[in-house]
């Protein structure tokens, strides 16, 4: 399991490479994603993270399957965990939002790397991000609440921007 890095690695604010296309199925890029994974799984807290927070300035990251129980769903019911992998998509290659709602909410936000900060930041309440899977296969996909929220923090990780930077009311809580 790699190690988050905190906000201080200056690897947090450089603006992240692309993975070439031919690339993505390449044993280092899977094995990337699989040390991206792990770190997030052994966050109690974390529901996404991007490369440059293990210190990799590459444009990936990753979705907890558990995020999407918390979109926004119009009352759908909630799905195992075990099926999410089959209807919604955890690995982020080479995101891009194509699309954000007008309508803004602020949502309160913490991150991995800059704890133990939290905020409220105003995100779309809506996004579509176009990427390509752990497969090289290109999608797109429509979030919602959380999810459309996630969009914009992990992108905002691989453009070097972190949460604190847009953030009001920041507070320290401790989750110990």
């Amino acid at each position: 399991m790699k190690k988050i890095v905190q906000k201080d690695n200056k690897v947090l604010r450089e603006i992240a490479s692309e993975v070439p296309v031919d690339e993505i199925t390449s044993e280092k890029i899977q094995n990337i994603i699989k040390d991206m994974h792990e770190s997030l799984a052994g966050e109690r807290d974390g529901v996404a993270l991007a490369a440059p927070q293990i210190a990799v300035s590459l444009r990936i990251f990753v979705i907890s399957p558990l995020a999407y129980n918390y979109e926004e769903r119009d009352g759908a019911e909630k799905i195992d965990p075990k099926e999410i992998s089959r209807e919604r998509k955890l690995v982020f290659i080479n995101p891009k939002i194509i699309w954000k709602s007008n309508d803004s909410k602020k949502m309160d936000e913490g991150c991995l790397s800059v704890r133990p900060w939290y905020g409220k930041v105003k995100r779309s309440s809506r996004a579509t991000v176009e990427a390509y899977d752990e497969n090289g296969k290109k999608f797109e996909m429509e979030g919602r609440g959380l999810v459309a929220q996630i969009f914009q923090h992990e992108i905002d990780h691989l453009e070097g921007i972190l949460f604190i930077d847009k953030a009001k009311n920041l507070k320290e809580i401790n989750l110990e």
